[in-house]
């Protein structure tokens, strides 16, 4: 079986894929392009995406289909694409994907129409690409042929008959959402205490874990115990302060008035008070096989004994 043949073959036995969803536009458009390359079929036409707003969405989206012209984003709309369904596809030439945005959509079309818009690009085998898809499938009486959800994960499936429905979808993305959001402010303060008021350089890489952050080192830090107890008391401090967290462009944001290089200036609560149960594990961890040495940062509802292997265990959803 050549290796195309192989791949269509296993996407028939497809239930879902999970992948943390990481925190930087630049992370998510590679995982984006990843998605494509390893689930995406030429003859996917319907592709329904599941998110609440600030969830990376429109990034994750730009990684998949790079090019591709969308309906609206975070820099604002365009009108020409949102009224593109009043012509169905009659002047739009021979554009083979369409992006449409169901939160915005139904704010300048009726609803039948956007079902009749779809049906005709599907008829005439174009491919769209739907934001909020959940809010467009009880009337459409169709399932997408690949849903992503993004909340804390990214979560990828091709539904049949049996499921799993956008609603499905949904019911785990949008609750898990806050913690992602939680969690990147919470690293971001972590690394304001450390270079504004230890005088540390930026010297580590960020990573993604669930409810929480990992910051990563080449050389072990020389920090103890009591060090750890001081840095995670000082970042409850500024999280208890309830310190407004706003955008400011898109490479910083501002908490209090502090401003900070930021990957993802999106994806923060709106302040430091709605960061829940923040806490560091007290130790330096090491993975022999990568050679790095590790501080994580946790917040939600973890229990306070958690152990390292189980903080991104399997499960069912």
């Amino acid at each position: 079986m050549t290796n195309f043949m192989n791949k269509f073959f296993m996407q028939e036995f497809l239930l879902y894929s999970v992948y943390l969803a990481p925190r930087g536009y630049d992370r998510l458009m590679i995982l984006g392009e990843q998605i494509t390359h390893r689930h995406l079929s030429i003859n996917d036409r319907l592709i329904g995406i599941v998110g609440d707003a600030g969830a990376g969405k429109s990034s994750l989206i730009k990684g998949m289909f790079p090019g591709l012209e969308l309906s609206n984003d975070d820099n604002g709309m365009s009108p020409s694409k949102i009224m593109q369904i009043r012509d169905p596809l009659g002047s739009m030439g021979d554009a083979a994907t369409f992006h449409m945005d169901m939160r915005f959509q139904t704010a300048f079309t009726q609803m039948h129409e956007i079902v009749t818009f779809v049906r005709t690009a599907l008829l005439k085998r174009r491919r769209l690409i739907i934001e909020h898809f959940d809010l467009l499938y009880p009337h459409l009486d169709m399932n997408a042929e690949i849903l992503v959800g993004i909340g804390e994960e990214i979560i990828l499936a091709r539904p049949t008959v049996f499921g799993p429905s956008p609603q499905d979808i949904h019911d785990i993305v949008y609750p898990s959402a806050k913690y992602r959001k939680m969690a990147h402010t919470a690293e971001d303060i972590a690394m304001l205490v450390i270079m504004k008021e230890y005088g540390m350089p930026r010297t580590w890489e960020t990573t993604d874990v669930r409810k929480g952050f990992v910051m990563t080192f080449t050389n072990p830090p020389d920090v103890s115990t009591a060090d750890l107890d001081k840095l995670e008391a000082r970042i409850k401090e500024i999280i208890a302060a309830d310190l407004p967290v706003s955008y400011l462009n898109e490479e910083h944001i501002k908490i209090g008035d502090d401003n900070l290089q930021c990957a993802g200036p999106r994806i923060h609560v709106r302040s430091t008070g709605e960061v829940e149960n923040f806490r560091l594990m007290k130790e330096i961890f090491h993975d022999p096989m990568r050679g790095e040495y590790m501080l994580v940062g946790l917040v939600g509802g973890h229990s306070e004994d958690i152990r390292l292997r189980d903080l991104n265990k399997l499960n069912a959803f």
